[in-house]
């Protein structure tokens, strides 16, 4: 195979309640084009979100994924790699996870896809370092991830019902390490029991189309209250989203996005009942500076694909 273009698509972790566990994949794509190069010869072009602070050569995050796959399979390449963004850099939207499992993803085919998709999980969470973005990024729909002695795992549940996302993108960047550094290093057992309970209320319904539990699956007592000392308009963005009529909201990833769960009888009708909570939420918070207007966004249950 000569090129291969990849599509990625964006993530929403943790999700409240799930921290460092969950993840969703939402219809907010990166796609990755590449094409082999000789060994040690790296070309990154960017294009869109992230143009202005994307790395250009071997240090790109595709290129490092990339060279990480060709290593682990005996096949010393470089590659030259244009990538058209339109997932937010270091909003909480996953676009790390993108960038990686797009690299992970093209590398293989190029290759001739030796690497089953649990080779390429396994990969793409030593190379990001949690897994719950990647795993969504990759397989698609609502993941869960947990580790064993075997190391990281990962499941994947396709929701039988409607569900779509509106997400609240921050003006300004949060990077991850600085979002986990707010973080205590033990939390009470109230808290700890409060978040076991609420993560598997949003499992559940997620898995079984419960609308009426996605609300209370999304309280948080272990990451967000902390982290909002950095994101200081969390718990007003978050407001506003439950007001407009999402069925539940909670920041997203590391943040700063904030976002909002809304279901429906199908796909179609949940982007449908999104769109209205994003213009009510948009008035809300018109008065609020610093994030960009509500956005409506389907999820995606396909996770990353070689593009026809």
């Amino acid at each position: 195979m000569t090129q291969v273009t990849v599509r990625v698509p964006a993530s929403s972790a943790n999700l409240g309640s799930g921290y460092d566990s969950f993840g969703l994949a939402l219809s907010k794509h990166n796609l990755v084009a590449a094409r082999l190069a000789p060994e040690g010869q790296w070309e990154v072009t960017v294009q869109g979100e992230g143009v202005d602070r994307a790395r250009l050569g071997h240090d790109n995050l595709i290129a490092v994924a990339m060279a990480r796959l060709f290593s682990e399979v005996g096949e010393p390449h470089g590659a030259v790699v244009t990538s058209t963004n339109t997932i937010p850099f270091g909003r909480g939207l996953g676009s790390s996870s993108a960038a990686i499992v797009g690299g992970l993803v093209a590398a293989n085919h190029l290759l001739g896809s030796p690497l089953a998709q649990a080779a390429l999980f396994r990969l793409a969470v030593e190379l990001e370092g949690h897994p719950d973005n990647v795993a969504a990024a990759l397989f698609g729909g609502f993941t869960m991830c947990w580790t064993d002695a075997e190391g990281p795992m990962a499941t994947r549940v396709d929701p039988p019902g409607g569900l779509a996302a509106v997400c609240v993108v921050s003006d300004a960047r949060l990077a991850t390490r600085r979002s986990r550094s707010l973080l205590p290093d033990e939390v009470p057992h109230a808290d700890a029991a409060f978040d076991a309970g609420r993560a598997g209320l949003l499992a559940v319904g997620i898995a079984l189309g419960r609308r009426e539990l996605l609300g209370p699956g999304m309280d948080d007592r272990i990451h967000e209250p902390y982290r909002a000392a950095a994101i200081t308009d969390l718990f007003d963005v978050r407001a506003a989203l439950l007001e407009a009529g999402a069925d539940g909201a909670a920041l997203s990833g590391a943040g700063p996005t904030v976002v909002g769960l809304v279901a429906g009888v199908d796909d179609a009708d949940a982007l449908s009942r999104a769109r209205g909570v994003a213009d009510r939420a948009g008035e809300l918070l018109s008065g609020n500076g610093g994030r960009r207007s509500p956005e409506a966004i389907s999820i995606d249950r396909v996770g990353a694909s070689v593009a026809d």
